[in-house]
């Protein structure tokens, strides 16, 4: 049995005669106040009621009239009828009615009335007499009971107070010399005597806790006496494993200390390795802002001031699992500042070539129109084929150096914000009033719901703008001819505006929604005319994000799409 069970079936026998010992105390009680009640209720009131009419018998002629000595011995007759309790009582209290008859006859006729009034009194005597008896026995009887009572009570009281007594002396050695000896045996096991062994006969907690004893120090035992040089050979092997490694690794286990650290890490943290292995690496932290930053950081990649100069590094955390529970963790910061550098001069790079692009391309533009001039002279049907085409392709690369300085721009941060307090109608307006001229060119027309009820956003006009044109332009360029394109605007919640744009193009599968917004991604079976460079949505999901605000997409085959985003009521 389990020593709960054990403490659960003691505490319950106590509780078990405290509450037979109170039970039987209250029966008794009980018992005595019914005997006392008795006593009170029958015999007492009997005797007053035959002492009222003696006094009224003797007092006849002398204080009270006939009429009110007949009354008050009518009154307590009757009342003694209706207390008969012992035997013998009722004839004599019948006899006591048939001779108050008589009298009462005798007085009427002013009889003499001594007869009737001395067998009355001999009759209230016998009464009294059986009554006095009767409250002498029943006296006795609850003088039984009390005694009874207290030989009881006081046995049960006296047994639970032994088995209390019995309980409060061995309880405490029967928990306290289990741990005793299991301190003892711990003591041994630190001291490295892992013979040691505990032996507990009980089969409750205690063995249980023995048993788990002695197979610890059976295991470690085994792991004392196995090829302790080869684990540390192993350990020594991994520790110049990681020390010659580059990037800045950190071990903690399950319990945030810090378990092992590279070289690397160190010279990052400016600690030296003896002063970071085995200790609270919280602590450490509080101190030491990089390691603050490693341990709490969100974003994947970090700048830390190393080696006299800014460098950038991805953080990677590794868990350590051990049979599906987590024993540890490592934090490992690759230097990517080389690729950083190299991916900046890319973006710089494009971000000149798209610029120098953007002035031959607009001169281009503006020779197209000069030829398609009847001024200049005249041009046939092949021709103005010809100049088309070279305008749509000018016009394309236009738009796509456009968004190639939009991406440098986002990419090197600095995104120019001019953030003001406008009516969403405003960017609707801007946005579809550009887009109209495309969309009349397939028969498709645009639906607006924008209340004017609706708050002013927080917003950049123009950028905002953008982004809604984008949206509309996708949605158009995907959208079959004399179809609608829906653009609405509500209220999400009390804090931001929801912008969206509602097409009936063929949809976008499921498997690529997450990755829509991605850079350079195209939702592959596209044909070549509907395609772009994949950059739109990125620019767009960058702009609406850097203005607080969130972009997101719903749609299904065959349902088309909707793209909505949401600004920051101003």
């Amino acid at each position: 049995m389990s020593i709960k069970n054990k403490l659960r079936a003691g505490i319950t026998f106590l509780f078990l005669m405290a509450l037979i010992a109170a039970g039987l105390a209250a029966y008794y009680l009980n018992r005595l106040s019914a005997d006392s009640k008795d006593i009170l209720k029958d015999n007492y009131r009997t005797l007053i009621y035959t002492k009222n009419i003696s006094e009224a018998l003797d007092n006849a002629n002398r204080t009270y009239t006939v009429a009110t000595q007949t009354a008050i011995i009518e009154k307590n007759l009757i009342a003694q009828e209706h207390n008969i309790t012992e035997r013998g009582e009722r004839e004599l209290t019948g006899d006591l009615r048939l001779n108050f008859e008589r009298y009462k006859t005798a007085l009427s006729r002013h009889e003499p009335t001594s007869t009737y009034s001395n067998t009355m009194k001999n009759l209230l005597y016998g009464i009294m007499q059986l009554n006095m008896a009767a409250i002498e026995r029943k006296d006795k009887t609850a003088a039984n009971t009390a005694n009874t009572a207290v030989i009881i009570v006081s046995f049960i009281g006296s047994l639970c107070f032994l088995i209390a007594f019995t309980f409060m002396i061995n309880f405490p050695g029967y928990i306290a010399n289990p741990i005793a000896e299991l301190t003892q045996g711990i003591k041994a096991i630190a001291g490295k005597d892992y013979k040691k062994r505990i032996a507990f006969s009980a089969k409750d907690e205690f063995g249980e806790l023995a048993d788990a004893f002695n197979q610890m120090a059976r295991q470690l035992d085994i792991y004392e006496n196995s090829s302790l040089a080869s684990i540390l050979l192993e350990k020594k092997r991994i520790e110049t494993i990681i020390n010659s490694m580059h990037d800045a690794i950190i071990g903690l286990d399950d319990k945030m200390f810090i378990v092992f650290v590279n070289k690397v890490a160190c010279n990052l943290m400016g600690i030296s390795e003896e002063k970071l292995v085995g200790e609270y690496a919280p602590d450490i932290a509080l101190e030491n802002d990089l390691l603050r930053n490693i341990l709490h950081a969100d974003q994947t990649r970090m700048k830390i001031f190393a080696d006299n100069r800014e460098s950038y590094f991805t953080r990677e955390v590794l868990d350590v699992v051990n049979e599906n529970t987590s024993t540890g963790k490592v934090i490992i910061l690759k230097n990517i500042t080389e690729f950083q550098q190299l991916d900046e001069a890319k973006t710089n790079f494009i971000a000149t070539i798209s610029h120098e692009l953007k002035t031959p391309i607009s001169a281009i533009k503006m020779s197209l129109k000069l030829l398609e001039d009847d001024r200049i002279g005249a041009i046939n049907a092949e021709q103005k084929q010809l100049l088309q085409n070279i305008e749509d392709d000018a016009r394309r690369l236009l738009q796509i150096t456009g968004e190639l300085l939009d991406m440098a721009q986002i990419e090197t941060g600095k995104i120019q914000l001019n953030f003001g307090s406008t009516h969403p109608q405003n960017i609707v307006n801007y946005a579809v009033q550009a887009i109209r001229f495309i969309a009349d060119q397939k028969n498709i027309s645009i639906q607006v719901d924008c209340p004017d009820t609706l708050p002013t956003v927080r917003a950049d006009l123009d950028k905002s703008t953008w982004v809604l044109l984008n949206l509309l332009s996708n949605a158009i360029k995907y959208s079959p001819e004399k179809s609608t394109v829906k653009v609405s605007v509500q209220r999400a919640s009390n804090n931001s505006i929801q912008f969206s744009v509602k097409d009936h193009g063929q949809g976008i599968d499921a498997r690529y929604l997450s990755r829509i917004f991605e850079r350079y991604f195209k939702v592959p079976g596209g044909s070549p005319d509907k395609t772009g460079t994949g950059l739109g949505l990125a620019i767009a999901k960058d702009f609406i994000e850097a203005q607080g605000g969130s972009i997101n997409v719903e749609s299904e085959i065959g349902d088309g799409s909707k793209f909505y985003f949401l600004l920051p009521v101003g």
